[in-house]
């Protein structure tokens, strides 16, 4: 680009929290559309069932929410899940560039194409709001709904998850 354009603009996008609320539902459409072996297909939409998530603070315990979204980090599935998620994310003018390496994503526009800077920008922008859509909000009521009755939390939920909230924070 720079022997052609004078200059170019570089924008760079961190999906790495987005990434957390990608919904599964979104992202197994994704990966039934390409061509794959249905027990391949069947082994990754296993991996992401039977998720659960509880929140104790001040030795309270939430209600048991089934694991509708997130990418498990650390899991080897999660940078090839990232590609297939992201796979649909194209610039909307011609010349200008979109690169994707794990959770970042950098936006390359030539000087030529200045004037198409915002529309990338929202562009990006209305993707990653339609691969988060819904789970944000319902995260935030999630957490916020807390039970007192420990006693009601379901046993026989496998794989369950604890955040606990009077832990430090990790810097």
């Amino acid at each position: 680009m720079l022997s052609t354009d004078q200059y170019v603009h570089v924008f760079s996008f961190d999906f790495t929290k987005a990434f957390d609320t990608v919904r599964h539902e979104t992202l197994m459409s994704k990966m039934a559309q390409l061509n794959i072996p249905h027990n391949i297909y069947n082994w990754i939409k296993a991996f992401f069932e039977q998720h659960f998530h509880c929140t104790k603070y001040a030795g309270e315990c939430s209600t048991v929410a089934a694991v509708k979204a997130s990418v498990i980090q650390g899991s080897g599935l999660g940078p090839v899940l990232f590609i297939v998620t992201a796979a649909d994310l194209h610039t909307t003018t011609p010349g200008n560039r979109i690169f994707k390496f794990a959770n970042d994503t950098y936006l390359v526009v030539p000087a030529t194409n200045s004037s198409s800077r915002l529309d990338e920008i929202s562009h990006v922008e209305a993707w990653a709001l339609e691969i988060i859509s819904g789970c944000t909000e319902q995260s935030q009521k999630s957490l916020s709904s807390f039970e007192k009755n420990v006693a009601s939390r379901p046993s026989h939920h496998r794989r369950a998850r604890t955040l606990n909230l009077s832990a430090a924070p990790r810097s």
